[in-house]
């Protein structure tokens, strides 16, 4: 299997996970904006490796399969530890229906390809303004201080719980979709 460069982009994602994992416990003043560089690196290279599998049609099979996962990873894990940060109900329930979400929808999508309706369910682009919404919330919730008196960490949670109704819509909207699929099942 040659591994082509949009799939060594998602290598290089999943292998920040452990790094700014360490980096948010670091007890250092500034571990915060480095968690958000390598979180900002990462959403990067998501995009990156998307635009050059499409454009140079480096796209492969591993990689279709690893980008997803290396994202869900992202996220999931960065949520946890943001609820750890914060450990409260808002937090807890925008980030459980995060989580749950992603999980659904990869079953979701498995199951629908495994009978062959896979296209049912392909990403829409409300699944891209929920990603780039998280995506801002988390990058705004890893920050957390405030800064030119903007209180950061609120606009965050408001952006999470934003980012939280659009996954719910979103899953819904995949289901409604696999439903009569999954009616006959």
């Amino acid at each position: 299997m040659k591994i082509t460069l949009p799939t060594w982009l998602t290598l290089l994602r999943i292998a920040i996970i452990p790094v700014l994992v360490l980096v948010f416990y670091l007890p250092i003043k500034g571990a915060n904006f480095i968690a958000l560089a390598l979180f900002i690196l990462a959403s990067v290279t998501d995009w990156l490796d998307g635009w050059l599998a499409r454009r140079y049609n480096w796209e492969s099979r591993f990689g279709a399969f690893l980008d997803p996962v290396a994202d869900k990873l992202m996220v999931g894990i960065v949520l946890v530890l943001l609820v750890q940060q914060e450990p409260s109900m808002l937090m807890a329930i925008a980030s459980a229906v995060i989580i749950g979400r992603e999980i659904t929808v990869s079953a979701l999508r498995e199951w629908m390809s495994s009978v062959g309706a896979r296209a049912t369910v392909k990403v829409s682009m409300l699944g891209k303004f929920k990603t780039t919404l998280q995506m801002l919330a988390i990058g705004f919730l890893l920050f957390s201080q405030p800064l030119w008196g903007l209180p950061i960490m609120l606009i965050g949670k408001a952006l999470l719980v934003g980012a939280a109704i659009l996954t719910l819509w979103s899953m819904i909207l995949y289901l409604k979709a696999a439903w009569p699929t999954l009616n006959q099942a």
